[in-house]
């Protein structure tokens, strides 16, 4: 009986033997040598040309570090950046003056609330400081930016100064009496009579308008006045406008008057 019992244990244990490596979660042997073999590189190992474009497109070709600036260098845009930031006026860094604030009348319709005396406009020197308001000073910067430096960058190296025949002026229009408040004397006119070139020449309305070699620039001058200045006089508008230019922002119904 004993060894019928011992038989059948043995049995047992020989069956549960069989079924285990179907529920176990180690690996099994592989029979034989199996030798480890390499791999030759393949396609999908090496970088796609769409890979390179897109590390391209977002800057990872190029290094992060900032270049080297010698400090002379810094100190030197520091420094200017100050004198900038110190003379600037309207906000702006191209215009350079410095601020009145506000101007007293002496005639019924004069003044100008928050003034300014410019001295020079992206660079391009007035020849007397010249009171105005913010928005005409604005107005200047645009037409030189658009259309002056333009217009006369092939003559003489270029534009470096303007010749102000008048600015800020308590009078009435064309000093005549009984007449209405010039623009002038609202801190909203400018009247330019001479363009200064690097060169040290100098190109006048008077003389330069029917000029040959001038009567071009100075014509696409005044035309490009008419936008940034909202009245534009020259030489065919009237006698009293025969040797300069007027520009002034006053905003009539009518809309811009250039002549």
């Amino acid at each position: 009986m004993m060894r019928l019992l011992v038989l059948a244990l043995v049995m047992i244990g020989q069956a549960c033997w069989a079924a285990g490596p179907e529920n176990s979660k180690r690996p099994v042997q592989r029979g034989g040598n199996v030798y480890p073999v390499a791999m030759a590189v393949g396609s999908a190992v090496a970088p796609t040309a769409r890979h390179e474009k897109l590390l391209l497109d977002n800057g990872l070709s190029s290094s992060m570090r900032p270049l080297f600036r010698p400090a002379r260098v810094e100190k030197n845009a520091r420094q200017k950046k100050r004198l900038l930031r110190k003379g600037a006026v309207c906000g702006d860094l191209a215009i350079q003056g410095e601020e009145i604030g506000r101007v007293k009348a002496q005639l019924k319709g004069c003044g100008v609330e928050r003034a300014v005396r410019v001295r020079s406009v992206s660079g391009v020197r007035l020849s007397q400081t010249s009171v105005m308001d913010c928005r005409t000073a604005g107005a200047l910067k645009r037409w030189l930016d658009r259309t002056a430096k333009p217009a006369l960058s092939r003559k003489g190296g270029g534009l470096t100064g303007l010749k102000v025949a008048a600015h800020y002026a308590c009078r009435t229009r064309n000093n005549k009496k009984g007449a209405k408040i010039s623009e002038h004397g609202k801190g909203r006119a400018i009247d330019i009579s001479a363009f200064r070139l690097r060169n040290g020449s100098e190109i006048t309305v008077l003389h330069g308008w029917n000029n040959r070699g001038t009567k071009k620039a100075l014509r696409k001058m005044h035309r490009g006045a008419c936008g940034p200045f909202k009245t534009v006089l020259g030489p065919q508008a009237d006698r009293y406008h025969r040797d300069h230019f007027h520009f002034d922002t006053a905003i009539y119904r009518g809309g811009n008057y250039c002549r």
